[in-house]
């Protein structure tokens, strides 16, 4: 099996960090314990911890909408695509003890003036409501109807997703699905 390398080491220190810890409770100097590597390392990959940032959810990201992919596969194009996101998130949200959304979790956490974390966090909340879109384009329903159809289900996971880890429970996941069901007519 081949070595690790620092690049991949520091992004993994800190995305254990920054989603367990938080981004302002972890510091430089404890991504640079957890991943064993010194500062001059560190700075050859990364300028500071907002690149490490940005690293970490463009990883996060990627994972995400590749696990999302994965797991809806089996499904019928559509509507039954979208239901399954809410399955998708209920199986991560129970798998990672309800610890949350790292992109909510890092951006309510931010301090002003990391547009780049920023702008990461966008691309993702972009893509993955680019998904519910293009799957309730597979309805062969209007595209203003789509994207009001799209915008309407996104909300309703993103405040499932955060009232899980409020209440530690997979509850509004299901309630969610349960309203998505409704707005689909399904």
């Amino acid at each position: 099996m081949a070595k690790e390398s620092v690049k991949d080491r520091i992004i993994s220190a800190a995305s254990d960090l920054f989603y367990i810890d938080g981004y302002n409770q972890t510091g430089i100097n404890k991504i640079l314990e957890v991943a064993q590597v010194s500062k001059d390392s560190m700075y050859r990959h990364f300028r500071s911890k907002e690149a490490i940032a940005v690293a970490y959810l463009e990883k996060r990201h990627w994972l995400f909408m590749q696990g999302l992919e994965e797991f809806v596969v089996n499904e019928k194009d559509g509507n039954d695509k979208v239901l399954a996101v809410f399955d998708c998130i209920e199986y991560y949200i129970g798998k990672f003890e309800f610890r949350g959304c790292g992109f909510q979790n890092i951006i309510t956490d931010l301090p002003k003036g990391q547009d780049s974390i920023v702008e990461a966090v966008r691309i993702h909340i972009n893509d993955f409501h680019l998904f519910i879109y293009n799957e309730l384009k597979k309805n062969a329903i209007a595209d203003k109807k789509a994207k009001e159809l799209s915008a309407e289900i996104f909300v309703l996971l993103e405040g499932a997703l955060i009232l899980s880890q409020i209440q530690k429970s997979t509850a509004p996941i299901n309630v969610g699905k349960r309203a998505c069901r409704k707005i689909l007519n399904m």
